[in-house]
């Protein structure tokens, strides 16, 4: 019998969350803070969701509007636009890729599901479409990425306040979840959002303290992947932050993710494996 919660089904597909798995990021935009204008083009697009699946991705995450601090969102026709030939083209040449839409817009999940999506992950919670919700209910079999995000994209970094940022993200996912359950979602996975209106002290403080929202019984996704959190300590570029990527998503890992978002699948594959290799020699009392 599979765990709900350790088993997503992905438009019928189930996938195992019984070791951590990755989930590959695929940036359709010219202006995305670490690869923007990378992969924008057909050609280079299939290239690298080919590389990240035969090192090792579960998932492709594909977005086609960023999210920066500050980033212009444009309009539902211009994601579209940038969208559907490349996810026509993954699921023609890799039929077997589990394919996520990384989207705010229900509009955009729906048509995208249509066109052979499996997931749908949106940074804003359900807050920039009152649609959202309904919708991925509505899809049926299709797993629901919520993003914990405190303001939009042009505001969250305008001095961000938390009380206690980890108890305002608990009680946000213990309200959001339970909206969704109550409209009939079976597999909803956690993300706490790092970087989405917080400071970089918030962002330490909530991935030292990420293994509380294993309480809520839902998978937790941690996109660290070369973030201003991980190079501004380090005083580096995101070009640079590929060591500092791997050390936090270890200690993710440690915190309790099932899932690690990421722009280079190699070195995640790897933090995973050594991960479960250290597990292996913990007493039974104290795995996660």
């Amino acid at each position: 019998m599979f765990n709900p919660h350790l088993t997503l089904n992905c438009a019928g597909r189930l996938v195992s969350l019984e070791r951590p798995i990755v989930m590959g990021i695929l940036n359709l935009t010219p202006d995305s803070f670490y690869d923007g204008g990378q992969h924008d083009k057909l050609v280079s697009a299939l290239k690298k969701a080919e590389q990240m699946l035969s090192e090792g991705a579960t998932i492709l995450d594909i977005g086609a509007i960023s999210t920066r601090p500050g980033a212009d969102l444009h309009n539902e026709e211009v994601e579209l636009a940038r969208l559907l030939p490349i996810v026509r083209a993954i699921v023609k040449e890799f039929p077997d890729a589990i394919i996520s839409i990384d989207t705010f817009r229900a509009g955009v999940a729906r048509i995208c599901v249509q066109e052979g999506a499996a997931m749908i992950n949106d940074i804003s919670g359900g807050s920039l479409d009152d649609k959202m919700y309904e919708t991925v209910a509505g899809l049926k079999e299709i797993p629901y990425v919520l993003m914990h995000i405190k303001g939009t994209p042009s505001d969250m970094q305008s001095d961000p306040q938390y009380k206690d940022v980890t108890q305002e993200v608990l009680d946000y996912f213990i309200a959001k979840t339970a909206k969704l359950v109550e409209l009939g979602l079976h597999d909803v996975i956690l993300d706490p959002g790092f970087g989405f209106g917080k400071t970089i002290d918030h962002n330490y403080e909530l991935l030292q303290k990420m293994h509380i929202f294993k309480m809520l019984d839902w998978p937790i996704l941690a996109g660290l992947s070369r973030k201003s959190m991980i190079y501004k300590v380090l005083d580096q570029s995101a070009a640079e932050a590929l060591n500092g990527t791997s050390v936090l998503n270890f200690e993710a890992l440690r915190q309790g993710a099932k899932i690690l978002r990421v722009h280079d699948v190699a070195p995640a594959m790897e933090t995973i494996k050594l991960f479960l290799q250290l597990e292996q020699h913990k007493p039974k009392s104290e795995l996660i």
